[in-house]
């Protein structure tokens, strides 16, 4: 219940800045920005200590140990890589080309007769 409490307090700050926002549209634009700011800042800190917030404190430390575990390719490996999709990317552009220009020429010269100018 406490957890929940958290939660619905910070929805309250989030509102309540983006309210002062709209309510003192008086102000000068830094100042209304601060409003609103604040009320994100405090609405972090209401949630920080929840369950939810501590799951995702908890989520975020094990995806980084993750990450760390990965084998990430060496500098010529990722450059082979590249170089391979370019290569394959610039030989279907190719090969598409050629497939659209002979049904260009089929569909056109042959089945329709249009001689284009």
């Amino acid at each position: 219940m406490a957890d929940r409490l958290k939660l619905a307090v910070s929805a309250a700050l989030i509102l309540a800045g983006l309210a002062a926002f709209y309510v003192y549209s008086s102000q000068p634009t830094w100042a209304r920005a601060v409003m609103v700011l604040a009320g994100l800042a405090a609405a972090v800190g209401a949630a920080w200590t929840s369950r939810q917030a501590r799951e995702f404190r908890s989520f975020t430390r094990d995806s980084i140990d993750e990450a760390k575990k990965v084998a990430w390719p060496d500098r010529k490996e990722s450059l082979q890589t590249t170089a391979a999709v370019f290569g394959f990317v610039v030989a279907m552009a190719i090969f598409l080309w050629i497939v659209d220009k002979l049904l260009e020429w089929g569909l056109y010269d042959v089945i329709l007769g249009w001689r284009r100018q």
